[in-house]
């Protein structure tokens, strides 16, 4: 039996968020899309991802808080996600910034989507 495998990717950029979701179908990912960290808690209230992609700068509620709010989610299967930052200002945080936070990788911009592949599909096994 086969199970499609679903990413929620919360980037502020269209290209990016365009460009991910294009490589990542192409690898028969399920790809839901959103602009910030608000609508990815809104979306964790009624739906089950098994990985979270999260720009670090996004409107409204940035990837940092939203990781942290993930974690501290009551549902434990919700806040064991595995969740990816992907972040253009690598110079501003530490491995152990994103650590803290709760995120179990981390992908710099420009992004490598080999990488990227390679870093869900890690993940999600």
């Amino acid at each position: 039996m086969s199970y499609t495998k679903s990413v929620l990717i919360a980037e502020d950029s269209s290209v990016i968020q365009n460009l991910a979701r294009k490589i990542l179908e192409f690898q028969h990912y399920e790809i839901t899309a959103v602009k910030n960290g608000e609508q990815v808690l809104h979306l964790l209230e009624k739906e089950n991802f098994d990985i979270i992609l999260l720009d670090i700068n996004m409107p409204v509620l940035d990837g940092m808080e939203t990781a942290r709010r993930i974690r501290g989610l009551a549902d434990e299967a919700k806040s064991k996600t595995p969740i990816v930052a992907i972040t253009g200002n690598a110079k501003n945080y530490t491995d152990e910034d994103f650590r803290e936070a709760g995120f179990d990788d981390a992908l710099m911009k420009p992004l490598n989507f080999d990488r990227l592949v390679e870093v869900v599909a890690q993940l999600t096994q």
